[in-house]
């Protein structure tokens, strides 16, 4: 057995094994994952299962029967250890599998404590899988002192589930506010504003000495030299590609396994999307880490195994559940100059990024009006006046005939 070998179980793997017989492949298709479950949603780990709103078979993204309908044969608990890119097979488990192509869609790895600062001791979590969920939920309960690393989108999601949970939440971040690296100060004052109402303490400026405890954390030392009592930890301190495979293979890369435009790697034989993958951006190259990326990249390489030669054209969007406030953004708001801000009805309210007088990206909380329309501005490359983005009397809609 040869045929198309897919190394991953995510949603970029999921998606891309679909399109193939979508498409009418009908070779032998693999799935190899190291996970024991098949191919499940990551998103409602931290929020809706975790909070027990979501039940397992609803996390799953395909149904179980769906995998022998369409013949694609599931591997999973298994990891695989290499790749003969000469012989064109890989080594996974016990067992040596052949392929004509190979996708590499390995997601990404959490960046974790190191153990000389506690980083190995009990208690300690990091949001990744499902099997990490699994083993932090017992600690959620109410009372408990949760302390949270990080103040990106994982950390602050982890605080309003433990605050909606009734536990005492604790939360720092060495930048000097919360949601530094991707977005405005307008967004975090929000958001800031968001979990101080809900009784987070939020420690900004505030780096992580290190963590106490003999064989269990009880606490932790600041940067400022003061204590926080815990009883568990939750780690988001962000993620890395997993690129240990491709990398031990020879293949390319660089802030992810390197690809070209189609999603081929640097062995015309091996792709890669999702999570793991840098690829054609602009006048660079960019990773993207969201749903949206994994199954649009999944399906366009899906295609292009199958000799379709479509480029790849990224139509960057993302969200965060946190509390009843639904964060939707879209696009990128890299080198950003400018910030307008437009306030929505019933406390809604949107942040319109701009460089250079160009629209490049907006972050839209409880609005979906706003996102919808800001989402097609910058597909269409239409940059509406500042001056009426912010004028509530603006009909945005008609901001898309203009």
């Amino acid at each position: 057995m040869s045929g198309i070998v897919i190394v991953g179980a995510g949603q970029a793997a999921a998606s891309l094994a679909a399109k193939l017989r979508a498409l009418g492949y009908a070779g032998d298709v693999t799935l190899i994952g190291d996970e024991p479950q098949p191919p499940y949603q990551r998103p409602p780990l931290s929020k809706a299962y975790l909070l027990g709103e979501m039940d397992l078979d609803r996390l799953y993204l395909r149904a179980p029967a769906f995998w022998d309908e369409q013949r694609i044969a599931l591997r999973l608990g298994t990891r695989v250890t290499s790749i003969d890119r000469a012989a064109r097979t890989l080594r996974a488990g016990d067992a040596t599998i052949a392929y004509d192509q190979l996708a590499l869609v390995t997601g990404s790895i959490p960046r974790r404590l190191p153990d000389a600062i506690g980083g190995a001791l009990e208690g300690v979590y990091t949001v990744r899988t499902l099997a990490d969920v699994d083993a932090m939920a017992p600690e959620f309960r109410p009372g408990r002192r949760l302390l949270i690393i990080g103040g990106g989108y994982i950390g602050l999601e982890a605080a309003a589930v433990g605050a909606k949970l009734g536990l005492e939440v604790t939360l720092i971040e060495m930048a000097p506010r919360i949601l530094q690296r991707v977005a405005s100060e307008a967004t975090s004052d929000y958001f800031r504003a968001l979990h101080t109402t809900h009784g987070v303490t939020i420690r900004e400026s505030t780096g992580l000495d290190r963590l106490e405890g003999t064989h269990r954390v009880t606490g932790a030392i600041l940067s400022d030299g003061s204590r926080v009592p815990a009883d568990f930890v939750i780690v988001g301190i962000g993620i890395t590609p997993a690129t240990a495979l491709a990398e031990a293979a020879g293949l390319e890369t660089e802030n992810g396994i390197k690809t070209d435009a189609f999603g081929r790697t640097s062995d015309p034989a091996i792709w890669a999307a999702g999570d793991c993958a840098s690829f054609p951006w602009a006048d660079g190259r960019i990773r993207l880490e969201s749903v949206g990326n994994a199954i649009d990249q999944g399906e366009i390489v899906a295609a292009n195994m199958l000799g379709a030669e479509i480029p790849y054209q990224a139509k960057p969007w993302f969200w965060s559940d946190q509390y009843d406030t639904k964060l939707q953004i879209a696009g990128l708001n890299a080198g950003f100059d400018r910030t307008v801000i437009r306030q929505g009805e019933g406390g809604a309210l949107s942040i319109w990024y701009y460089r250079a007088g160009e629209l490049i990206a907006l972050d839209a909380m409880n609005d979906a009006r706003a996102y919808m329309v800001g989402k097609r501005l910058i597909e269409m490359g239409k940059s509406p006046d500042p001056a009426a983005i912010a004028d509530t009397a603006t009909d945005l809609k008609a901001l898309l005939k203009a």
